[in-house]
């Protein structure tokens, strides 16, 4: 029996699922259905856990690796976490994990997974019955059968059964997005499938290819690897090597070129998430076709998605739109526009608008801050301290802030002189604006606080982990 590893990829911002997905947290690391429910991320983790699966790879921004961390304990989920310095798409990525898993494990299988993609069905039948095709030197690409022309996917075409491996098939060509006329074309061919993303080899095949066909690259993330720096969760990339290497796919790099590719097709209900729409249409729905999350009342209101993350939404007489509100920006569109959010998000850029970057609420390793209220003069946010963790709070502004417990117990420094004082609900704590107070969480639920800022706030305010 072989063992597979999965290796998670989780890059990108994924700017038409705005204002769900900002630069900070990625659609990857959001809730599937709405808050409380587990992210994208986390369900690609949980299909692929089993017998036959080590811990997963997990290859992410060094800005997200925390996160991850963070996401793979609430799943009780070890792995090991993979941070890229600068963004070099999957190629480099795909060769950073198997250089850095062959240190370890010479026969190694690794299970590319993109983080962010809804699946519904069985997929670990067909990928582990491929696990011995692929410890034999073959790179296994998983299609699926494709229900409509979509312009925006890429697609494999079928060569013809390998015959030495049952279920396998050679590869003819790839095409990648072609438009409306031609994926019709693929499709009434009957011998093309769509490109999942999801490939299954072994690290040694893989690195050895990439050797071959891009010994530039090989030659710059293997020192990456080499010279990674090692942190709390995992390591990172050493930047000045990784960013050598070509920014491409490992389809364009490797797939494209090898002899060693071919195609096992998967009967799923498979889809990227690449717009609202695209949500609408994988999630489950009332008899009047809505799909809702949170507080939300439709009425007279029929084949819709809304979704709220705290406060009440109510749609009256409309079909077909999209709602979705957080609590700092909400988003009206319907789903012929769908794909348009992205340009939405290009130009909330160029206003340098902090809604692109950052939710309301910002998920930390420690727990979380929730902006309240934000106005001249003050600003009120409400921090969630995880069981075990501390926050340091940093005074600022022209006078004192305040920090008051709502809920739990805990214990605190200032200015990390000993010994700590015990806080607990309806207490407040006067913070001058040079003091930080180390707030640590002793008891095994959350500590919630708020902190109440007055003064001329700069961009330097801020809620931070504690080492």
């Amino acid at each position: 029996m072989h063992m597979i590893y999965p290796l998670i990829l989780c890059g990108g911002m994924g700017s038409r699922l705005w204002p769900m997905s900002r630069i900070d947290q990625p659609k990857q690391f959001q809730p599937v259905s709405g808050r409380g429910s587990m992210t994208y991320f986390q369900t690609t983790v949980q299909r692929h856990r089993g017998p036959q699966f080590h811990d997963p790879i997990v290859v992410t921004n060094q800005g997200h690796t925390d996160l991850v961390h963070q996401q793979l304990g609430e799943i009780q989920c070890g792995g090991q976490i993979i941070g890229e310095p600068v963004g070099r798409n999957t190629g480099p990525a795909v060769l950073a994990a198997a250089l850095n898993v062959l240190q370890s494990d010479p026969a190694a299988l690794l299970l590319v997974l993109p983080a962010d993609h809804i699946i519904l069905g069985d997929l670990n039948t067909t990928i582990l019955s491929m696990a011995d095709a692929a410890a034999d030197g073959l790179i296994v690409t998983f299609g699926i059968k494709p229900a409509y022309a979509e312009t925006g996917y890429g697609y494999i075409i079928d060569g013809g059964d390998m015959g030495f491996h049952r279920g396998l098939h050679h590869v003819s060509s790839f095409v990648e997005k072609p438009e409306a006329q031609v994926a019709q074309g693929l499709i009434d061919g009957g011998k093309s499938y769509w490109a999942s993303g999801i490939s299954l080899f072994s690290a040694a095949m893989i690195a050895a290819e990439f050797k071959r066909l891009e010994p530039d690259t090989y030659a710059a993330v293997l020192a990456s690897v080499l010279g990674a720096t090692r942190g709390a969760h995992g390591i990172t990339l050493d930047l000045a090597s990784f960013r050598k290497a070509r920014n491409e796919p490992t389809e364009r790099s490797v797939f494209e070129h090898s002899k060693a590719v071919c195609l096992a097709p998967i009967t799923v209900q498979w889809d990227d998430i690449g717009a609202w729409a695209a949500v609408y249409d994988v999630s489950a729905k009332s008899d009047t076709g809505n799909v809702t999350s949170g507080d939300v009342m439709a009425m007279d209101t029929t084949n819709s998605l809304i979704r709220s993350d705290g406060r009440l939404v109510v749609v009256v007489g409309l079909d077909d739109v999209i709602v979705v509100d957080t609590k700092d920006a909400l988003l009206v569109t319907n789903k012929a526009h769908a794909q348009k959010v992205k340009q939405v998000v290009e130009a909330l850029k160029s206003k340098n608008r902090p809604e692109v970057v950052s939710h309301a609420y910002a998920t930390k390793p420690w727990g979380g801050v929730e902006d309240l209220i934000s106005q001249t003069g003050y600003k009120l946010e409400m921090l969630t301290v995880r069981p075990g963790s501390t926050a340091q709070i940093n005074g600022h502004g022209v006078g004192a802030s305040f920090l008051s417990v709502v809920a739990g117990e805990g214990s605190y420094l200032e200015d990390h002189a000993q010994p700590s004082q015990s806080i607990g609900m309806g207490a407040m704590l006067a913070i001058d604006k040079d003091t930080q107070v180390s707030l640590t969480n002793t008891q095994a639920v959350d500590l919630q606080a708020l902190l109440l800022s007055t003064g001329q706030l700069g961009k330097s305010r801020d809620v931070v982990h504690h080492d």
